[in-house]
């Protein structure tokens, strides 16, 4: 087939199936400015920033026009930097313009635009509207002062999750983002996913900050703090220095806590190998009685929320498996409950809905929680800043003993079919080296929404789907009830690519995600130690710890809906 070319500030592109001006602008290496414009949603062109001027003096919108063959566009003419800075002027006039104290600062697409297009000044009177904020989500925090009204949370809410938490209400001036009848989010059916804060380009929604709780824990002489680190944290962090290979950090992380003053460290893929031998258990049991079919995962707190709002009747499908972060805050809590100190558990996680989880009634003990604080990857950055360390020039340590090596099974829990993955370690005859390459190629790897496999299993054939993001979930369960599909176990994760893609985490693109996905896939392949069952400190803890408690320390049933998110 001929190549098609168009004139991008008269240098000829070639069209490669981009499907709008906006993403061949950006192949030719132009950041063009958007604010409204992420690739996995729907256009809605509303910002304008992007808007391009043709041959012919035309401003159109480089997102939503179509490119062809013969097309001639500019991007940076005087025109358009005059609309660029008037469109940023006339945002900023209608903006909360307190950005020092903004939980966003730094971080911030308006600020950042701001800066580059050289806005000195507002020519026009601020128009903001003072409106309270709303703070009674766990997982986050909604400031209508800071919106631009781009749509980006609107539409991950309903074409990414299928929640629809949020949408515009009203019209013309008064238009803003709402709840359905106005209600608080914790009131409303939000799951507390956080992808919404994810997407926002400025400080309108933000993940709830508890990072001053914890600098009081830890300054309390009296308070023994633990720390647990999700397996997806350690690939991500480093981005926030400059690092973008998704290389595994977790020793830096290790050495930086402990000089922050946390008493004891370990490593939440403990917790996950225990949720490998439990969850596969409950799975061989079903399937021996053929009940209960599919098993839906439960590592995921917002899936579970999303089940409890719109699907209670798969409540009974779910793994009654507690989650990695709840059993092994269960664990530590239960090892050190003679402690002559008042132990706080703190689990660092790349999600915003552990928040919610961990507030949870379930997973309290006489109202007190298992994990009593969760700090996403976000705060622990804004920590280590505080904390003055040069995080890149941190040696790596080891993480505490008695519970101090995970397998690597346990380690790609941070990826979506990393779970998936480890339960059929656990259930496949072959345990060969061989096996784990071809498991590896099988269909549970990668960064599609939704995965599908079959394995052999005795006589049988296990059909095995994988599911991230919530909207495709719900494709999937409709094609389970209509009877179109079959499956015997279900891995459900509500952020695209699993908790590597957490609303806690840095922002990514996709590229990046699955950056972070071959850190945790690489660090799996230089374990020693690759299936849950194998590990040594699992043993000990079924022989000691875990002793006629394993049904009170790691398992739960959810019987309706949930708690505040």
């Amino acid at each position: 087939m001929r190549a098609e070319f168009m004139m991008i500030d008269d240098i000829p592109v070639e069209i490669q199936g981009e499907k709008n001006v906006l993403e061949l602008i950006r192949k030719a290496g132009i950041d063009l400015p958007t604010f409204c414009y992420y690739s996995e949603l729907s256009v809605y062109g509303a910002c304008r920033l992007c808007v391009v001027e043709n041959k012919w003096g035309g401003i159109e919108a480089s997102c939503s026009t179509i490119p062809k063959a013969g097309m001639e566009v500019y991007t940076n003419t005087p025109r358009l930097r005059k609309y660029r800075k008037m469109i940023l002027e006339l945002i900023l006039a209608n903006h909360c313009r307190d950005c020092t104290t903004c939980e966003k600062s730094g971080t911030c697409k308006l600020q950042e635009l701001a800066m580059r297009f050289g806005i000195k000044e507002v020519r026009f009177e601020n128009t903001k509207k003072d409106l309270p904020m709303d703070t009674s989500s766990c997982c986050i925090v909604r400031d209508e002062t800071k919106c631009i009204l781009c749509g980006d949370c609107v539409r991950m809410c309903d074409e990414v999750q299928n929640v629809g938490a949020i949408d515009f209400v009203h019209r013309g001036s008064e238009m803003r983002i709402g709840t359905a009848f106005h209600q608080c989010m914790a009131k409303s059916n939000c799951v507390g996913c956080g992808q919404c804060a994810a997407v926002c380009p400025t400080g309108a929604i933000v993940v709830k900050n508890d990072t001053a709780s914890i600098w009081k824990e830890l300054g309390d002489p009296q308070a023994k703090v633990v720390v647990q680190i999700a397996p997806a944290v350690r690939v991500a962090i480093d981005e926030a220095l400059g690092q973008k290979n998704g290389k595994n950090v977790m020793g830096k992380i290790v050495a930086v806590l402990r000089r922050m003053g946390f008493n004891e460290i370990f490593d939440t893929s403990t917790g996950a190998d225990l949720t490998v031998l439990e969850e596969t258990n409950e799975f061989l049991k079903r399937l021996e009685k053929n009940e209960r079919l599919p098993l839906f995962t439960s590592c995921c707190p917002a899936w579970i929320k999303y089940a409890e709002n719109k699907h209670p009747d798969l409540l009974q499908n779910i793994s009654t498996c507690r989650s990695p972060m709840e059993m092994f805050g269960a664990v530590l809590k239960e090892h050190y409950k003679h402690s002559n100190k008042r132990v706080v558990v703190v689990a660092i996680m790349p999600c915003t809905a552990k928040k919610a989880e961990a507030a949870r009634d379930e997973f309290k003990v006489e109202g007190t929680p298992y994990v009593d604080y969760v700090l996403t990857t976000q705060e622990l950055i804004q920590m280590v800043r505080e904390s003055g360390l040069v995080f890149d020039e941190m040696e790596p340590e080891a993480v505490d003993m008695p519970f101090g090596a995970p397998s690597g099974a346990g380690v790609i829990f941070g990826v979506t079919g990393g779970v998936t993955e480890a339960v059929i370690r656990r259930v496949a005859d072959d345990k060969s080296i061989n096996m784990l390459r071809t498991l590896a190629f099988k269909g549970v790897r990668g960064m599609e929404g939704v995965k599908e496999t079959s394995i052999p299993f005795g006589e049988q054939t296990l059909h095995i789907a994988v599911v991230s993001g919530l909207a495709n979930a719900e494709v999937l369960i409709q094609q389970i009830k209509s009877g179109e599909k079959h499956y015997d176990l279900i891995e459900v994760m509500a952020c695209p690519g699993g908790c590597i893609g957490g609303a806690g985490q840095p922002f990514a693109d996709r590229e990046q995600k699955a950056k972070r996905g071959q850190g945790l896939y690489e660090t799996d392949r230089m374990s020693s130690i690759k299936r849950a069952e194998e590990n040594p400190v699992i043993l000990s803890l079924y022989q000691g710890l875990l002793k006629g408690k394993v049904h009170e320390l790691l398992h739960v049933e959810y019987k309706g809906k949930g708690q505040k998110s």
